[in-house]
């Protein structure tokens, strides 16, 4: 049986502020006073009142016991009666009369059969894409609010949506194992094989988390992705089925071991197949998504570590980085007083120096002319003629 807190069933909770009972049970005027009109004595009203606000709260007639003693204790209080007031009914065809007078005021209907037919087909409808028995039972409980119709019982809806639910999966279980080879089955079928070694099978192996995304675990994944590839074309064999039902039917099969994957069950080999199908099918899927993560992450670590020592190398050279200007000026002084000795030595007049070393050094490129070449002396360029002559 499902259980109605995961549901939309409505019902009375177990703690209600003094705020909320007032906002919701509280009787207009006008309510009091048709009350008055359709009863006699103070139970049967109270009675009548608190069946009213509580239609109008859950959408159908809860027992008169069934009603909240603080809720009955505010109705009592808007209808101006003593505490020791009970609400009660002289008999149960006064009740029966009651129920009738409340659903003709709110414009509802009791009709089982309808009521019944509206909600089979709503859940039927509904079962084709989702497997959740919880949410066909909102479903169900959406539709016949919707057409005005008292709500039957939680017990009944849960039956309704049990038996329609295992017809449609059954379905879905032919359609799925009819598409299987006998080759995918037989492979299907060899992961719930336990090995007596380690006690356990490869359905239970395939279920195991990703690792850190180190260089092992990451082929340890790949391999376990070309494992899950090896199995058969899931995707193929569940063509049709919605993601929800698929992930419905994977959660199953999670939450199952081995022993009790193999035991017959009531739709038998269809519905293991199918569990088991749709079991690699997401599998694939979350490995694939967690080998494409794994190599995003090791990627950036690779680039964290790269970028930590291009940064160590670049503190163990800056010492000689800012030397070379030094070395560098050094050289062009030395040039510059060769060539003056050989002006000397020739009678030539020596040529005055053009620009100061700062200058020479900080000149870039950019501020070159396109096609000029760098003039790293401080004398004119000479051709080879010259300097011979």
């Amino acid at each position: 049986m499902t259980s109605i807190d995961r549901t939309a069933y409505p019902r009375f909770r177990r703690t209600m502020s003094a705020h909320e009972i007032a906002d919701v049970f509280t009787p207009s005027a006008e309510e009091i006073e048709w009350a008055r009109d359709k009863t006699v004595a103070a139970p049967n009203m109270l009675a009548l009142v608190a069946w009213l606000k509580s239609f109008q709260y859950l959408g159908y007639f809860p027992g008169l016991d069934e009603i909240p003693e603080p809720v009955l204790a505010h109705v009592r209080g808007a209808l101006g009666l003593s505490e020791g007031v009970p609400a009660e009914v002289d008999a149960d065809r006064t009740g029966k009369r009651y129920r009738e007078i409340t659903r003709l005021r709110l414009g509802v209907k009791s009709d089982k059969a309808a009521s019944r037919d509206i909600a089979d087909a709503a859940v039927r409808a509904a079962a084709q894409a989702k497997d959740n028995p919880a949410d066909l039972i909102n479903v169900a409980i959406e539709q016949l609010v919707r057409k005005r119709l008292e709500l039957p019982g939680y017990t009944t809806l849960d039956r309704m949506v049990a038996r329609i639910r295992a017809e449609v999966n059954k379905g879905v279980f032919g359609t799925v194992t009819s598409r299987i080879p006998a080759d995918g089955r037989a492979r299907l079928t060899r992961l719930l094989v336990t090995d007596p070694a380690t006690r356990r099978s490869e359905f239970d192996r395939l279920k195991d988390p990703a690792k850190a995304p180190t260089i092992g675990k990451l082929k340890a994944r790949l391999k376990h992705l070309a494992d899950l590839d090896a199995i058969g074309p899931a995707e193929t064999w569940l063509a049709g089925v919605p993601m929800a039902k698929i992930g419905h039917f994977a959660g199953e099969a999670r939450l199952t071991d081995a022993a009790d994957m193999k035991k017959p069950g009531e739709a038998g080999e269809a519905k293991r197949l199918t569990l088991l199908a749709a079991m690699v099918h997401t599998l694939r899927i979350s490995a694939r998504d967690e080998v494409t993560d794994m190599f995003c992450k090791r990627m950036a670590i690779i680039h964290r570590k790269g970028r930590e020592r291009l940064e160590e190398l670049r503190e163990a050279h800056r010492a000689e980085s800012e030397r070379l200007p030094e070395v560098f000026g050094d050289v062009l002084a030395a040039r510059e007083a060769t060539a003056a000795d050989e002006d000397d030595r020739k009678g030539r007049p020596q040529t005055p120096v053009r620009r100061t070393m700062p200058a020479v050094i900080g000149r870039t490129t950019a501020s070159r002319p396109r096609g000029a070449r760098a003039h790293w002396s401080s004398r004119p360029l000479r051709t080879a003629a010259a300097w011979r002559g």
